[in-house]
C-alpha cells in the first residue's frame, strides 16, 4: 500500500477547496464536538483515487439490541439511526450453542463458520484470508484499533491464524509480520520483547498521541493502559480519538483501507451485570467512534461503514422499574444465542439487509477488501 504525504502527485484527482478548512462550505460536515481538534481530513485537502475503497467495521463486543436499546432510551441521537441497510447476524459456529467472539471475529474476517476459539482458521483448522490480508494484498492500508488488548479474539481473528485464541505469543508475532500500518489497544508486555521499534513508531502516552504528526508517521503502534479503566470518561485515549488519529493516517492510502475498531467493554460490562447507566455510558463511547466515521465518510463518500456486534452478553433485557425508569434485566452472566444488530451505509451496504449469519457478512467484506462492485455477487446466510 502507499501512504501518501498531503503534496499529492501530479496523476491523482482532487478534491474542491475553498478558503478556510479546503471543503466547499456545501459539502462541509458538522464540526467536531467541543475539546476535539478538527482531523487532517478536514482541513486539508487529499487525494482521490477513483479506484478506492474504504472499509471501517466497527464492533461493539457483546452488544444485542437491548445494548443499543438502553442508549436509545436514555434520550441518545443514535449515529446508525440513519444507516439505510439494517440486519440481524446469527453469531453462531461449527461447534454448537457456544457462540464467543473468536468465532464470529473470524466469520467476520474469513467469510467462514470456525470452530468455538478458532482465529484466522476454518473449521477445519486451516489458514484463511482475511479481510485485512485482502485488503494488503490489494494495496490498501489497514488498522485495528481496541479497548482492550490487541491480542484478544475480535482483533486477533483479522491479523493472526491460530486455532487457539488464547495462543498470544504466537498471534503477536504474526500481527507484527502483517504489516500493518495502524495498531492501538493494550498489551505493551506482550510486544515488547517483538522489534516493534524497527518497524513502528511506539506511543504509550496519550498526551504524545494527540500531538503527533500524522501527516508523516508511516505507521503507529498504539499501546495504552486502557483495558483496566472501567469508566469510558476517563479512558484516555478514548475510542473516538484512536479512531480519528487511525482515519488520519489510513486516509492517505490513496488506493484505499480496512480498518476494524472494537469497543471489549460492552461485553466486559454486560458480563458484570452492570447497571443499565454503565452500559449506557460504554455505548455512548462506541456510538461516539461511529460519529468519528461518518464524519470521515462526508469526505470520502466511497467509504462503507459496518456497524454491529459479535455475540450478545448477559441475555440483557430493558424493562421499566417502579419508578418508571428503564432498567436492565439480565439472564445469564455469560453469551446468549440472540441475533445481533447490524447497520450499514456506503457502496456495498445493500448487501447487508435482513437476517444473515455471520459468515455471510463476511464474505461481503472480503468482497469490498478486493474491490468488487457494489452489488455484485449475493452473499446468503450459507457457510
Amino acid at each position: 500500500m502507499r501512504i501518501l504525504s498531503r503534496q499529492a502527485v501530479p496523476f491523482l484527482l482532487f478534491a474542491p477547496v475553498a478558503c478556510g478548512n479546503g471543503v466547499p462550505a456545501q459539502e462541509r460536515s458538522p464540526q467536531p464536538e467541543a475539546g476535539m481538534p478538527a482531523a487532517a481530513w478536514q482541513s486539508v485537502a487529499r487525494p482521490i483515487h477513483l479506484g478506492a475503497t474504504r472499509t471501517v467495521l466497527l464492533i461493539a463486543d457483546g452488544a444485542g439490541i437491548a445494548h443499543w436499546t438502553a442508549l436509545h432510551v436514555a434520550g441518545d441521537s443514535l449515529a446508525v439511526a440513519a444507516f439505510p441497510s439494517v440486519a440481524l447476524v446469527d453469531p453462531g459456529n461449527t461447534t454448537g450453542l457456544r457462540v464467543e467472539s473468536a468465532s464470529t471475529a473470524t466469520a467476520y474476517a474469513i467469510g467462514e463458520r470456525t470452530i468455538h476459539g478458532g482465529i484466522g482458521v476454518s473449521a477445519d483448522l486451516e489458514p484463511r484470508p482475511t479481510v485485512l490480508e485482502v485488503a494488503e494484498r490489494h494495496g490498501r492500508a489497514t488498522g485495528l484499533v481496541t479497548t482492550t488488548f490487541l491480542l484478544d479474539a475480535t482483533p486477533a481473528a483479522f491479523a493472526a491464524h491460530v486455532p487457539n485464541r488464547r495462543d498470544w505469543s504466537e498471534i503477536a508475532r504474526q500481527m507484527l509480520d502483517q504489516g500493518i500500518e495502524v495498531l492501538m489497544g493494550d498489551g505493551l508486555e506482550w510486544f515488547d520483547s517483538l522489534p516493534i521499534r524497527e518497524r513502528y513508531r511506539v506511543v504509550t502516552d496519550p498526551a504524545e498521541l494527540e500531538g503527533l504528526d500524522t501527516d508523516t508517521l508511516p505507521r503507529l503502534l498504539g499501546l495504552f493502559p486502557i483495558d483496566s479503566v472501567a469508566d469510558p470518561a476517563r479512558r484516555r485515549p478514548s475510542l473516538a480519538e484512536m479512531t480519528r488519529t487511525a482515519l488520519e493516517i489510513l486516509d492517505r492510502d490513496p488506493d484505499g483501507f480496512f480498518l476494524l475498531v472494537e469497543n471489549e467493554h460492552t461485553d466486559h460490562r454486560a458480563h458484570d451485570n452492570a447497571p443499565l447507566s454503565v452500559i449506557q455510558a460504554e455505548m455512548r463511547a462506541f456510538d461516539e467512534a461511529v460519529r468519528v466515521a461518518l464524519d470521515y465518510r462526508a469526505h470520502r463518500p466511497e467509504t462503507l461503514i459496518v456497524v454491529t456486534g459479535d455475540h450478545e452478553t448477559g441475555g440483557l433485557a430493558v424493562v421499566p422499574g417502579p419508578d418508571e425508569r428503564p432498567r436492565g434485566r439480565y439472564v445469564l452472566k455469560g453469551h446468549s444465542l440472540e441475533l445481533v444488530p447490524l447497520f450499514a451505509v456506503g457502496p456495498g451496504s445493500e448487501r447487508l439487509t435482513g437476517i444473515l449469519s455471520n459468515a455471510a457478512v463476511g464474505q461481503a467484506l472480503l468482497a469490498r477488501a478486493g474491490g468488487e462492485e457494489p452489488g455484485d455477487g449475493d452473499p446468503s446466510g450459507a457457510d
